[in-house]
């Protein structure tokens, strides 16, 4: 597994993953419960992951939509 994104941010990590799934590339967001323990203060952020062999065309993919 690859990491391609580190956020905060819900609602940006949402969209990039739905952006990789329209795309065909499956994507896990490791850290969700970590994260949400630590509560509000951000020290946490949220991972959005691949497996090695989409790594590529994922960050292809993110970089199109200007999110790279």
């Amino acid at each position: 597994m690859r990491v391609v994104v580190t956020t905060n941010n819900m609602v940006r990590l949402s969209f990039l993953h739905a952006l990789l799934a329209d795309a065909g590339i499956s994507s896990t967001v490791f850290d969700t419960h970590t994260s949400a323990i630590e509560g509000s203060i951000g020290a946490i952020p949220r991972r959005l992951v691949v497996a090695t062999a989409d790594e590529a065309r994922a960050r292809r993919v993110l970089a199109e939509a200007g999110e790279a």
